[in-house]
């Protein structure tokens, strides 16, 4: 039996104090960079795989190190792109995604583990680099100016 993904997931912009902006590039498209982002598992809540999935892409601990996971009471709905359709349901066309955001220390230790590569940009070059509108669009509402 093949076990589907849900269609729903947390996207997570994860800055640094100096308006930085963390932005990872996928294994399976390197034209594809991205924010933290992970499909809820059976029972999780959005929130709680906001920060399983920080975790996991970047060793960041959200809970021991006591940052503040901010909640951007934003959802958005788009269509999962054709490449990764064989994970969801047969007849699943759009995925609805969670936004958070958290600001962490500059000297923040990142330990990729599903990505080939990472980057902290300023919040005008991390909006260009991203691939999806939405992950776009996080940064810009949800990150700060620079200081």
């Amino acid at each position: 039996m093949t076990k589907y993904r849900i269609p729903k997931s947390a996207l997570t912009v994860i800055y640094n104090r100096s308006g930085q902006v963390l932005v990872m590039q996928r294994n399976d498209d390197p034209e594809f960079w991205q924010s933290v982002t992970g499909t809820l598992e059976i029972s999780e809540l959005p929130i709680q795989t906001a920060i399983r999935e920080v975790l996991e892409e970047t060793g960041i601990d959200i809970i021991k190190h006591n940052y503040q996971l901010h909640d951007c009471e934003k959802v958005n709905q788009y269509p999962i792109r054709s490449m990764w359709q064989h994970r969801y349901p047969p007849n699943t066309p759009f995925n609805t995604e969670y936004v958070f955001a958290v600001e962490v220390a500059n000297e923040h230790k990142i330990e990729l583990t599903e990505h080939s590569a990472f980057l902290w940009l300023d919040k005008k070059q991390a909006m260009r680099k991203v691939w999806s509108d939405s992950n776009r669009e996080a940064i810009e509402l949800f990150v700060p100016n620079a200081k």
